[in-house]
């Protein structure tokens, strides 16, 4: 049995990495680069996509602030390691969306997938839906149709967030996922998009993917991490 189907061992590797990325946050020293397109839709409220790429999901918390943004949940796969770690995002405050594009069992994904595109859709009339656009097996920062298919049905508009921190570990998984390192440089750059109306979803995805892939560039620019090959 992998150690992350057991639930006592997620529970407590849940709390662990959820305290480590508290004190990673807080001691780490931020810069913010137009974050005003995100400060006018905190004022407003209401629905919001919010989209930056799977290897960033340890940061994705940071980007959020509980005091003056609306609410927020996380589009998370349905799979043991999904599990584990709506745990840990879930004791910072972000509660997930479970749904899965990646399940084995067929009838399972479509039911999966049809029950977290209600939940996103519902969530969406109160408050923002984060989601890795090339998650939960990638291929990495390369936006699948799901994104711009929320944001067509909704019509909530769509922030992409590019998230980076230097020192960080870089895991040996299919993202190249980054985990923070206290005491470092973060950055967190914004840009803002809605569903271009009569677009077709392969064309806004690719579009999309250049824009996201855009805020994390910077984002990386500014801490200085570099920049691995997708």
């Amino acid at each position: 049995m992998r150690p992350l189907r057991n639930p006592a061992v997620q529970t407590a590797m849940a709390w662990i990495l959820s305290e480590w990325m508290r004190f990673c946050y807080a001691t780490t020293r931020w810069t913010h680069e137009n974050e005003q397109v995100a400060e006018e839709i905190w004022r407003d409220g209401g629905g919001v996509l919010v989209a930056f790429w799977h290897s960033r999901l340890a940061l994705g918390p940071a980007c959020w602030p509980m005091d003056r943004a609306q609410p927020v949940k996380g589009l998370v796969s349905l799979s043991p390691d999904g599990e584990f770690f709506t745990k840990a995002v879930g004791r910072l405050g972000i509660p997930a969306v479970r749904g899965s594009s990646a399940n084995k069992d067929k009838s399972k994904q479509a039911k999966g997938g049809t029950q977290a595109l209600r939940d996103g859709l519902k969530q969406l009339k109160v408050g923002g839906l984060a989601i890795t656009p090339d998650g939960p097996r990638g291929p990495a920062r390369k936006m699948a149709e799901g994104l711009p298919m929320m944001a067509r049905i909704s019509g909530a508009p769509v922030l992409f967030i590019g998230l980076s921190c230097r020192p960080a570990i870089r895991l040996k998984s299919w993202d190249q996922a980054v985990l923070p390192l206290p005491f470092g440089k973060g950055a967190i750059v914004w840009d803002k998009a809605v569903y271009p109306e009569g677009t077709d979803l392969t064309e806004v995805a690719a579009d999309w993917t250049v824009r996201l892939n855009a805020v994390e560039e910077r984002a990386d620019a500014l801490t200085g991490l570099e920049r691995v090959e997708a």
